[in-house]
């Protein structure tokens, strides 16, 4: 089976949304004088198959559900398309989260016990995100998981196999890049508005409409751009991690695009752009706060 096709359902462009807040998670260890490069390694290796298998699990869940169906708009779904077998595709996800918990041995020998419940939390939601008996993004609460796990659990949960602490800042770090890859969500959601509802899958557009999702979107973004300013002010975060500001431009034309279409071909372009800006914070963030840190 074809390694191109493997790759296409791990999703690679959603993967900065596992990248990016442990790369600010890393860059705030710097920052305190706390970095240890493997537990860091770890942490992002570890991230990063968490995110493939949920990917995964949503490819398969979402296609024996009926979310991915023949008028289903977007980048292509390997098990929807008839690419990879829906039980290989399923096989996968379930060997991607073991790999995910063989490291996560080492980070909990390095982190303990904090750790060891991150870990298991963060595996049984990845695959509940769309498996199990009460699948998270079908019944509304797809959103709480992104923003809270992509988010300050991934920020701290970074911080602390390298620092064994916990500080107050990492949780505004958390939230700001939580809110961006929810965003992400978000834009995703109002693209497949229509054939979520045909599916019953109960998205806060489905739940509360368009405009609901709209606001959302836009509520997030504000979140995730006003906090560093907020670290900067607070927490003494140097300046150079406003450089996050940076990424501002991708996400406003897909601010632009989510106001002014309810075409889902139009909508297309909204998730990779907000996905981009995503990685585009936490790793400007990351290296202007690395580099305040040095000057």
């Amino acid at each position: 089976m074809s390694l191109r096709l493997w790759i296409q359902a791990s999703r690679p462009k959603t993967l900065t949304a596992a990248a990016a807040p442990v790369l600010m998670g890393v860059a705030l260890a710097v920052f305190r004088d706390s970095f240890a490069p493997l537990p860091a390694l770890a942490a992002l290796v570890g991230a990063l198959l968490i995110q493939v298998g949920t990917n995964f699990a949503n490819d398969y869940y979402d296609f024996v559900r009926g979310g991915d169906d023949a008028d289903r708009v977007g980048p292509t779904r390997v098990t929807q398309a008839g690419l990879i077998a829906p039980l290989a595709v399923r096989r996968a996800a379930l060997l991607t989260f073991a790999a995910a918990v063989v490291l996560g041995i080492y980070l909990v020998a390095v982190g303990g016990r904090p750790i060891l419940v991150i870990g298991i939390l963060s595996v049984l939601a990845g695959w509940a995100y769309t498996g199990g008996p009460f699948p998270l993004a079908y019944n509304g609460l797809g959103d709480v998981f992104v923003l809270i796990f992509f988010g300050p659990v991934a920020v701290a949960g970074t911080y602390w196999v390298q620092a064994l602490e916990m500080r107050p800042e990492l949780l505004l770090a958390g939230f700001g890049i939580g809110a961006l890859n929810t965003a992400i969500l978000a834009a995703n959601n109002l693209r497949d508005l229509e054939s979520d509802r045909r599916a019953g899958k109960r998205t806060l557009p489905v739940l509360l409409g368009r405009g609901a999702g709209r606001i959302e979107y836009t509520a997030l973004v504000a979140i995730a751009f006003l906090t560093v300013p907020v670290g900067v002010r607070v927490y003494g975060w140097s300046v150079l991690s406003l450089a996050c500001l940076l990424a501002l431009p991708p996400v406003v034309a897909a601010l632009r695009l989510l106001l002014t279409s309810e075409d889902a071909k139009a909508l297309v372009p909204a998730l990779p752009l907000t996905a981009r800006a995503a990685g585009m914070y936490g790793l400007f963030f990351a290296v202007g706060l690395m580099l305040g840190r040095l000057w």
